[in-house]
Formats: C-alpha cells, sequence, structure tokens
C-alpha cells in the first residue's frame, strides 16, 4: 500500500541556466597568407559554467574551420591551451566565463616570448630545449639495493613537493619580461623542474645542475616581477622557488 501525503507540495521546475552572447577578439596569424597577426571578432553564445576553450572549440567547429589552437585532455593537466587572455596567460580550459567580465570583449592571443606559428600555436622548441639542458631527471651515483626502492622520508619529500607540480605549459616563461627580450634566458619552467631535483635527497647532480644555473642566462636573470609566479595554472610559488636555487648557488 502506498502512503500519499495530504498537503504534498510538487517540486518546483528547475529554473533554465541564462546564456550570453560574448564577444571573443582573437588574435589570428596564417603564415601562408598573413604578413602580420590581426584581429577577428566572433560573438558566441556562452554560459557561465562555459570555459574559454569551449568558446575556441564553438568558433571553429560552428564558424571559422581554420582557427589553430592546441588542446588535449581539457582538463588542466597536459597544459597544452596556455595562452594569453585579456593579456593574463592562463590555461583555456581553466578559464571560466564567470570569472571574466562579458560586458567587454574577451581578447585572446598567443603566449609571448615564443616564436608564433599559426593563430594560438607557438614554437615549443626554445621552451623544451631550455628544460632539457638542466637535465630534469634524477641521477643518483649508486644503486638502490637488490629489489628495493630509494628510500625517501616524508620531510625530505616535502622539500620539493611544490615543483612536482609544474606541466610544462609555458605560462610562467611565457609571462616572464626578461624571457621576452632576451631569448637566452632559462626562464622560469626550466629553473623549476632543475629545483626539483637539486632538492631530490636522493640525486647526486645537484651541483652540476647548479653550475648550469650559475650563468649570466642563469637564475641570476631573474627579476622577481612574480609575473611567472601569478600566471601558474598550478599555484606553484615559482619566485620562492628560483630564490631557494639563488641559495644554493650561493651555499655552494
Amino acid at each position: 500500500m502506498t502512503l500519499v501525503a495530504d498537503d504534498a507540495v510538487e517540486a518546483p521546475a528547475e529554473e533554465a541556466i541564462q546564456s550570453y552572447l560574448v564577444t571573443f577578439i582573437v588574435r589570428r596569424f596564417n603564415p601562408e597568407v598573413d604578413a602580420e597577426p590581426h584581429w577577428v571578432d566572433y560573438d558566441v553564445e556562452m554560459y557561465p559554467t562555459d570555459r574559454v576553450l569551449d568558446a575556441l572549440h564553438r568558433i571553429k567547429w560552428d564558424v571559422d574551420g581554420s582557427l589553430a589552437f592546441r588542446r588535449s585532455c581539457a582538463h588542466g593537466i597536459c597544459g597544452s591551451d596556455a595562452m594569453r587572455i585579456n593579456g593574463r596567460n592562463r590555461l583555456a580550459c581553466k578559464t571560466l566565463i564567470k570569472d571574466l567580465d562579458i560586458s567587454k570583449p574577451i581578447y585572446v592571443e598567443a603566449i609571448k616570448g615564443l616564436p608564433l606559428e599559426k593563430d594560438l600555436i607557438v614554437d615549443m622548441d626554445p621552451f623544451f630545449e631550455s628544460f632539457r639542458d638542466v637535465q630534469p631527471f634524477l641521477q643518483p651515483k649508486t644503486a638502490p639495493e637488490p629489489g628495493k626502492e630509494r628510500i625517501q622520508s616524508i620531510k625530505d619529500r616535502a622539500v620539493y613537493d611544490d615543483t612536482t607540480k609544474c606541466i610544462l605549459c609555458a605560462a610562467c616563461t611565457s609571462s616572464c619580461p626578461v624571457f621576452w627580450t632576451d631569448g637566452q634566458y632559462f626562464g622560469p619552467a626550466a629553473i623549476v623542474n632543475a629545483h626539483r631535483f637539486i632538492f631530490d635527497s636522493r640525486d647526486d647532480a645537484g651541483d652540476v645542475r647548479l653550475d648550469i644555473l650559475n650563468d649570466k642566462e642563469g637564475v641570476w636573470r631573474c627579476r622577481t616581477t612574480f609575473n611567472c609566479t601569478e600566471a601558474c595554472p598550478r599555484g606553484i610559488e615559482i619566485t620562492k622557488a628560483i630564490a631557494d636555487v639563488k641559495q644554493a648557488v650561493l651555499r655552494g
């Protein structure tokens, strides 16, 4: 037998989520036909919980299939969709429409300091060359005991925990004014990844990396503007990591 309350109240229908027409101004460049980059306007219907990446998808799929940009996981892990949004380096997949002022156009362009290839795509080779130059891999002098792991205490692991979070998106490096003006500077991301191994108690090549970074284009080129820390989508304290490496260089 089913019992029904006499005063049962019907649940209200869900309210429809309001959408908005948002103007995106994208800096376009096709090396096959353009002498210089130029800005193109697009009006896109968006919901507050949509991301800038969703807008780029709608432009590419529904308006102009020639728009070029990188993306992969779309969840802030691969780091491939780093770009400048309203003048700030961000990941398009982590930038929500509700966090932007949609009463004004949203400007989207490629990150700075790296060669522009097409639209929102830059040549990442110089960035990864600096990354490889700091030898970002474990280099112990001794082998672990047969069948054993390299044991590390929680305290030792905590020393470099922050810098293990880097996803190599280049948002930090391409936000650095020194990197914009000096193509030889290693840049914040390379130093962060060097930090991760310099302070790893299991590694024995910290002195090698410190020697590499104790160079006129190494840590001493940092001007502590905090642009890199502000730009990092993973919340890494990049400026602090660079200061740690500077102190390690001074200590020898």
